[in-house]
């Protein structure tokens, strides 16, 4: 979509000019009070305005742009697959918008396909927002797998897919099954403490086994204990020291099946 509109402003453009030239070397007016012949006049503004809306249609159809004016992806991303991209780099690029600074994120994506790459993304972002654009956070991204260098951050807030993406992730590295995303959809939520942490050493990825034994209060206030293997990244490590309340569920017939529901980006 960006790709043709910028070709139609082009074609617009091209003939713009092109009569504006045309009209002045073929001019034969016989009023011996123009001065300017044929190259003066209201035949003129075309290629003022030609050159004054092309650069325009450049800069409002540049990366990251279309997206901050619209709050849509674009049309050649609007119905692309979802992967997730895991920030490793930014940087601003210098323009600006309404003063909110463009920014091209380096992120490394996972396809739906399991496939890993390294692509880029460039949007506009508020000075407020900065802040969370942090190495190793996780972004729903749109890519082409027919040119995957370039991706969009996803903005059409379809949950689900986002989801769908990562359980599949989760399950090609080999970090969940289905049985406990059918547990962590259908489960009971309830609460637990840590009450003790192990790490037995082996890493999958760049996640850390974990061992945990956990306190989980049923909703009807009794409490049974369990114990859960996970793989967790680095920054989820914080998430389950011993001591802290975490976010569970489980089915009422196994309770010694207990899923964590931790935060993706916290």
């Amino acid at each position: 979509m960006r790709s043709r509109i910028r070709w139609v402003a082009v074609a617009l453009a091209v003939v713009a000019i092109g009569y504006y030239i045309w009209h002045g070397l073929t001019y034969t007016g016989d009023d011996p009070f123009d001065i300017g012949g044929g190259w003066v006049g209201p035949q003129l503004a075309l290629p003022i305005v030609a050159v004054t809306v092309l650069p325009m249609v450049f800069a409002f159809t540049g990366e990251g742009l279309l997206q901050a004016l619209t709050g849509r992806n674009s049309g050649e991303f609007r119905q692309a697959p979802v992967g997730l991209g895991t920030i490793r780099s930014f940087r601003q690029t210098g323009l600006t918008v309404n003063d909110q600074p463009q920014v091209r994120i380096e992120l490394s994506v996972e396809g739906a396909d399991g496939e890993t790459f390294d692509a880029h993304a460039k949007m506009i972002v508020p000075l407020t927002e900065i802040s969370l654009l942090q190495p190793g956070v996780v972004l729903p991204v749109r890519y082409r797998p027919d040119h995957r260098d370039r991706v969009e951050i996803d903005l059409s807030g379809d949950r689900a897919a986002a989801q769908q993406a990562m359980n599949a992730a989760m399950i090609g590295k080999g970090f969940t099954t289905p049985a406990k995303l059918d547990i962590a959809a259908r489960g009971v939520a309830a609460q637990a403490v840590v009450r003790e942490l192990a790490v037995p050493g082996e890493i999958r990825d760049g996640h850390t086994k974990v061992e945990l034994e956990l306190a989980v209060t049923r909703p009807d206030g009794t409490i049974f204990a369990t114990r859960v293997n996970k793989f967790l990244s680095p920054t989820a490590i914080g998430q389950v020291q011993v001591g802290r309340i975490v976010q569970v569920r489980y089915l009422p017939g196994d309770e010694q099946e207990v899923v964590l529901v931790l935060a993706v980006n916290a």
